[in-house]
């Protein structure tokens, strides 16, 4: 409970950081000039991200819902009434889509878990993950956590290869102070390496990605660095498929006008899902030779 608060603090942060340097931008007066007519191809739209707040993602869902004709309120359409009612106070949209999502998402990441296999660092880290790569992209995304992996890793390394002995809060702080250097460095070489993407980021997600660094070397400080990197790799599998998800634009078109189905179908598949006591798919192929013989 207390990882989800400080996740929809960090994307309320993240949405009035981008909604107000939007603003300026629009305030700041520029100069008019005579233009030439230059004849170009239009550029292709870009992707909308539904984790900032802007016209491209606001307009559309905005628009669906002005288009949606809704009954009565109760007893089938209380949700729908309260999104409108939001939305016309001023909530953005795309919140509200993104909240919708995360349910789905942790259902699938539940679902992976109980029936596949595939463990991952729990249902909230692969979930908030995925946030960030909507946010960042997964190119950046992946590339920055991987930054982080590497980095905590070493260091980890080079503390028992010394011998430092640490107590658990200043190890963690040390490791976090490596961590914060690498992502600099990173940082530092956008203007050698020319990517955009990475010089647009977020700072609230490049924060969040820090953060997974405590929960990395906890695991790592627990059990073994090979199954650290296991549960990392699987992690990192798990937030791409929710990246995926988060993404679809049907189905954020789905939850926005149907919320009340797309709550209560979630929440009866993970009461289902919870009943599942038969075995994973991976544990089928673990166990073939016994299940023949």
């Amino acid at each position: 409970m207390r990882k989800l608060i400080v996740l929809l603090v960090l994307m309320g942060l993240s949405l009035s950081f981008s909604w107000s340097n939007s603003a300026l931008a629009k305030a700041t007066p520029t100069p008019t000039a005579t233009p030439t007519p230059i004849v170009s191809p239009s550029p292709e739209p870009a992707r909308p991200d539904i984790t900032e707040k802007s016209v491209e993602t606001l307009g559309p869902l905005e628009k669906l819902l002005k288009e949606q004709v809704v009954g009565r309120a109760w007893p089938f359409n209380p949700v729908k009434y309260a999104i409108r009612s939001s939305v016309a106070s001023g909530v953005p949209a795309n919140t509200i889509v993104l909240l919708l999502l995360l349910p789905i998402v942790a259902f699938v990441i539940a679902f992976t878990r109980n029936v596949v296999g595939i463990r991952g660092f729990g249902i909230f880290l692969p979930a908030a993950l995925s946030v960030v790569f909507v946010a960042t992209g997964p190119v950046v995304g992946i590339g920055l956590f991987l930054v982080i992996v590497i980095v905590s890793t070493a260091m980890r390394l080079i503390l028992r290869k010394l011998k430092v002995k640490l107590q658990y809060l200043p190890r963690m702080a040390f490791i976090l102070w490596a961590v914060v250097l690498g992502v600099l460095g990173v940082l530092f070489l956008t203007p050698v390496l020319k990517f955009t993407d990475l010089a647009n980021v977020s700072i609230f997600a490049v924060l969040f990605l820090v953060l997974l660094a405590e929960d990395f070397t906890r695991v790592q400080l627990g059990k073994s660095v090979k199954t650290a990197l296991n549960l990392t790799f699987e992690t990192l599998i798990l937030s791409l498929i929710s990246f995926l998800f988060l993404t679809f634009q049907p189905l954020q078109r789905f939850v926005l006008l149907n919320p009340e189905i797309s709550l209560l179908v979630v929440a009866g598949f993970d009461l289902l899902l919870g009943k599942y006591t038969g075995l994973r798919v991976m544990e089928f192929y673990r166990f073939r030779k016994l299940i023949k013989s």
